[in-house]
């Protein structure tokens, strides 16, 4: 039997949902989302308008998933209100940034229950007050109109943000760059992914540091240009 969903389509919760396991999550968490993503077929990462409000700080945790309509935050108390500690809230705004949905008092009440952090695909406000919390944020824009609560919206149900569809419990990691989600169900796919991207990163990154100054172009460079013509066969360049 699945989840109890309380409401109907469009306007309604489910409170439970499954998560992956802490430590792999933690795992994942140790390498960059570059190369997360390098290693898991260069996809799965929100588009660049999602941007950290404090880029020092890195974020991790399972996603509730949170649908708004426009220039509306109810369904967002909802979902702060059932999150668990480490959590991380995805909220799809719609894109909307005439109104900062999420403000100082939605952000301490989830400081306050330890959330991991949340992503709006939408604008937030008091923007100050939030970079200073301490609570990794991520924003497409900045507004200090407020938003409503009216409604309709969903919380834990499949949605999308910043371009990437994301269900409950799925697993997102963020930092500097910005933010990749990753199914609970591949994460050992894409912990191998990263770990084989920074075998070969640390190796080239050596080179570079070690070779002369004319051998420190990747060794892919000559070949790639004479398979595309730009070169031909005993070329130098």
């Amino acid at each position: 039997m699945g989840a109890k969903i309380y409401g109907k389509p469009g306007f309604c919760l489910v409170k439970d949902i499954e998560r992956g396991n802490l430590d792999d999550l933690k795992k994942l968490a140790e390498y960059p989302v570059a190369l997360i993503g390098d290693g898991y077929g260069r996809r799965a990462i929100m588009d660049a308008g999602i941007k950290p409000l404090n880029s020092r700080l890195k974020m991790f945790g399972s996603a509730i998933t949170v649908e708004t309509h426009p220039a509306d935050n109810l369904m967002i108390h909802a979902a702060i209100r059932i999150a668990q500690e480490g959590d991380v809230l995805v909220v799809n705004a719609q894109g909307c940034l005439s109104n900062g949905v999420f403000g100082d008092l939605l952000c301490s009440t989830a400081v306050r229950k330890k959330l991991g952090g949340i992503i709006i695909d939408g604008a937030v406000r008091d923007s100050i007050e939030l970079m200073e919390s301490g609570l990794p944020i991520y924003a497409r824009g900045i507004n200090p109109m407020g938003g409503g609560k009216e409604g309709p919206g969903q919380v834990n149900m499949p949605t999308c943000c910043g371009g990437v569809a994301v269900n409950p419990g799925d697993m997102v990691i963020g930092d500097a760059d910005g933010v990749i989600i990753i199914p609970a169900a591949d994460v050992q796919v894409a912990i191998q992914g990263a770990q084989a991207k920074v075998d070969a990163e640390n190796i080239r990154m050596q080179a570079i540091k070690d070779a002369p100054l004319d051998g420190i172009s990747a060794p892919w460079l000559i070949p790639t240009l004479i398979k595309y013509g730009v070169l031909n066969e005993g070329d130098e360049i």
